[in-house]
């Protein structure tokens, strides 16, 4: 599903890559908070989502489920060579949240490597009501 009130943008953080990611509801944020993370990757032109790979995290409050969620992406590409290219929320409580990624395994005959992201952190992070939905700011380690 297409939300033109979602999206993300890329922000620069001293030696690292920061996310910030809107939408009308928290899980069009997580869902926009994980385009942005494999945008900063691999070129998101090049994955397609024929694969679906369930995925659960839990964490102690909202924001480090944000934290959790994208380190658990990170982790299903560093450890699987799967990359994601949408994602759908089944279900998102304060503390879990438990998603679908549609993507494929990762090919550099075919994929465009952009950079490495090498961890997902706590740094500025932020995860709160907007006078028009939801919005999160995220920075990722490069």
């Amino acid at each position: 599903m297409v939300d033109t009130d979602a999206g993300f943008e890329i922000f620069a953080v001293t030696a690292d890559k920061g996310i910030r990611a809107w939408g009308p509801d928290r899980p069009s944020v997580f869902r926009q908070a994980a385009l942005g993370l494999w945008s900063l990757m691999v070129d998101p032109a090049t994955v397609g989502c024929g694969s679906v790979v369930p995925l659960t995290v839990e964490a102690g409050d909202h924001e480090a489920l944000l934290v959790a969620w994208l380190n658990e992406l990170l982790y299903l590409y560093e450890t699987k060579g799967f990359i994601g290219g949408e994602c759908e929320t089944q279900s998102l409580t304060e503390t879990s949240l438990a998603a679908e990624v549609r993507g494929e395994t990762v090919d550099s005959a075919h994929h465009v490597i952009l950079s490495h992201v090498k961890a997902v952190t706590y740094h500025q992070l932020h995860l709160g009501p907007t006078a028009g939905g939801w919005e999160a700011r995220v920075v990722v380690d490069v």
